[in-house]
């Protein structure tokens, strides 16, 4: 997770410097920010490794307030600031402009200080629970950490909660499913790497559970842990509730008459192509590849080919459009997967290997030594092969 702290106050900087120095030894990438109009200068960053080096030594973090005649010394020892790895960095613009920026490229915003200047300055920016970063606001002083924005999906609520933990505040967690101790499909989602279907159906869900009605659920795949309170577990041919829960890869089976399809991202796509293939086609392929054996296209979790494609536009551009990783293998490497693929001579003339697509696929979907399973093999058409295989993958209840 790359989370940004900001802060607007002598005390607030050291806080956030502290925060921030915390959630490195967690192996966060945090970067620490300071408003100029309020807190001029922060010590050099070889002096704050100094004197973390020395903790023993009463030093102080000193910092400099424009127009102040106030003594320029934070009253806290670099004791009390963790491990820092490097001072906040000035923010010339205002906050609502740097706010912008790190919507764009942070998963969690951390404002230390009131909460009334991160509701003006995340005003402008929030979209959608999907793709909105966490924020939460910490007051300078440390007593609270009140988790602001996308509690669930985004993990400002597990946030909120670690940021408390670290410097002895209250966390202030609002959402229902929370407050009453209820399944929250979205967290549940999140921590199994599943996309949500309908977000207006998620919420249907935690409404029926917070009301105390039963929601069914269905998978396709194996169950670790046990099933929370207010889920019943429900098979194709039993009688089962109205609304209910589905994790599937094949989005079009409808096991309630209101089915959330939850689609775990497990797939890998190996493709082969020829050369300066536009992205429309690969994309168009792939999809077709999909159909074929009913896998939903948002199961796609990244593609795979041989390395003589790594630069290969049309690929790139289709992962580029989705957030998709694309990994390469070298010939050698494709040769030694496991399993029984379609061979092609001409293929193997070329690129040194009898199939590409499938080796491919079943090497980017092996976790943890286990190889991935082919689950489709190749689909040719338009100069485009595309193969899908899953990795092994389970259903995980807390």
């Amino acid at each position: 997770m790359k989370i940004s702290i900001i802060s607007f106050s002598r005390t607030g900087c050291c806080l956030g410097e502290r925060i921030c120095g915390d959630l490195q030894e967690r192996f966060y990438e945090v970067k620490s920010y300071r408003k100029s109009k309020y807190v001029k200068e922060m010590p050099e960053e070889s002096e704050c490794r100094e004197k973390v080096q020395n903790p023993a030594e009463e030093s102080v973090c000193r910092t400099e307030v424009q127009n102040s005649s106030e003594e320029p010394t934070c009253q806290k020892s670099v004791k009390d600031l963790g491990n820092v790895e490097t001072c906040s960095e000035p923010v010339t613009e205002s906050v609502r402009e740097w706010t912008g920026k790190r919507f764009a490229d942070s998963d969690a915003i951390v404002f230390v200080g009131a909460c009334g200047i991160a509701v003006r300055s995340i005003a402008p920016f929030v979209k959608s629970k999907k793709t909105d970063p966490a924020v939460v606001v910490v007051d300078e002083k440390g007593n609270y950490a009140i988790s602001l924005l996308s509690g669930h999906l985004g993990g400002a609520n597990e946030l909120a909660w670690e940021i408390a933990e670290l410097v002895g505040a209250e966390p202030v967690v609002t959402t229902a499913t929370d407050l009453n101790r209820k399944f929250a499909v979205d967290v549940f989602a999140k921590k199994n790497g599943c996309r949500i279907s309908d977000m207006k159906l998620a919420k249907e869900v935690s409404a029926a559970l917070l009301a105390g009605e039963e929601v069914g659920f269905g998978t396709d795949f194996f169950c670790e842990g046990e099933l929370p309170r207010g889920l019943c577990l429900c098979k194709a041919q039993e009688e089962r509730p109205e609304l209910g829960i589905f994790v599937t890869l094949n989005d079009r089976e409808r096991l309630f008459t209101n089915t959330l399809y939850l689609v775990p991202e497990i797939i890998t796509v190996g493709v082969g192509c020829k050369k300066g293939t536009p992205k429309e086609t690969v994309e168009n392929v792939i999809r077709r590849a999909c159909e074929e054996i009913s896998v939903s296209p948002a199961a796609v979790a990244q593609v795979a080919s041989i390395d003589l494609k790594k630069e290969e536009k049309g690929v790139l551009e289709y992962c580029r459009e989705r957030n998709l990783p694309f990994l390469t293998y070298t010939a050698e490497e494709l040769r030694q997967a496991e399993g029984t693929f379609t061979a092609s001579g001409f293929v193997e003339k070329v690129t040194g290997v009898d199939n590409v697509c499938e080796r491919a696929a079943v090497l980017g979907s092996s976790t943890d030594g286990k190889a991935g399973r082919l689950i489709g093999r190749k689909y040719a058409r338009d100069g485009v092969t595309a193969a899908l295989a899953v990795k092994d993958w389970r259903v995980e209840f807390e």
